[in-house]
């Protein structure tokens, strides 16, 4: 399946360049990179995915690069569904990180979704300014304030589905000594 989804994000590359659509390529491209850093972490790293874990995370990253085609635009809550998958992987890794070095992960998991959420939704807005000053096709689109609030909130409702269902759904990351009896 993880095959089958990397074949759909090459697919959104390929759509994309017959389109001419920068967005959709440079997106199609950082989601394929993205999708394969699971084998890279496995590499570089004494750890091993599951198999959903590989699945989700190609997920993810095939909803952004599809959301370029048109849903971003098109489907009222393709945006809200998009950031919720990222800051649950945002969260899932600072989740980890933290749980093994034996803190509570809490204020971690809120503090880096919020912070990295904040500086993604201002590097959003300083790209769509730039490329609409240059006259370029924005590879990234602002949609304004009211979707900058809503994007912090379901990126906050990933990281609360990840507090909630952490020890759980990332035992496999988790040190022994940091596992819930």
């Amino acid at each position: 399946m993880e095959r089958g989804v990397r074949y759909g994000i090459v697919s959104v590359f390929v759509v994309g360049i017959r389109r001419r659509d920068p967005g959709a390529i440079v997106n199609a491209v950082l989601a394929f990179v993205a999708a394969s850093l699971p084998d890279a972490i496995e590499h570089w790293h004494d750890v091993e995915f599951r198999p959903w874990q590989r699945v989700y995370a190609s997920i993810a990253m095939l909803l952004h690069a599809v959301g370029m085609l048109g849903p971003y635009d098109d489907i009222w809550w393709w945006d809200h569904l998009t950031h919720t998958f990222s800051a649950t992987l945002l969260s899932g890794i600072v989740y980890t990180a933290s749980r093994n070095r034996g803190r509570d992960p809490q204020a971690d998991v809120i503090g880096a979704v919020v912070g990295l959420g904040t500086l993604w939704e201002l590097m959003e807005y300083l790209l769509h300014a730039l490329a609409n000053r240059l006259g370029f096709e924005p590879v990234l689109v602002a949609y304004g304030p009211i979707d900058t609030a809503l994007d912090l909130v379901f990126d906050l409702l990933g990281a609360v589905l990840v507090l909630v269902v952490g020890d759980s759904a990332l035992e496999n990351f988790l040190e022994s000594t940091t596992r819930s009896p």
